[in-house]
């Protein structure tokens, strides 16, 4: 189990909108962040793109760091 605590450097909603971006599949239901509650964002977007919470962590993180391109 590991840290599911987001380390975002722009607001979630920049964020978000660079998520959708670049999955046009997501949904702003999909995107439903509480602030303290990012295990159940990443649950949410591990199952629909089928990838672990990790992974979806680090590409959050990621479009966060680079300015919505992720590395």
């Amino acid at each position: 189990m590991g840290d599911y605590k987001l380390k975002l450097e722009h607001p979630w909603e920049y964020v978000k909108e660079m998520l959708k971006e670049n999955d046009h599949e997501l949904t702003e239901e999909d995107l439903h962040y509480v602030p303290g509650k990012e295990d159940e964002l990443l649950e949410r977007l591990a199952k629909k793109k089928n990838r672990t919470k990790e992974e979806i962590k680090i590409l959050i993180e990621s479009i966060s760091a680079n300015d919505g391109i992720a590395s």
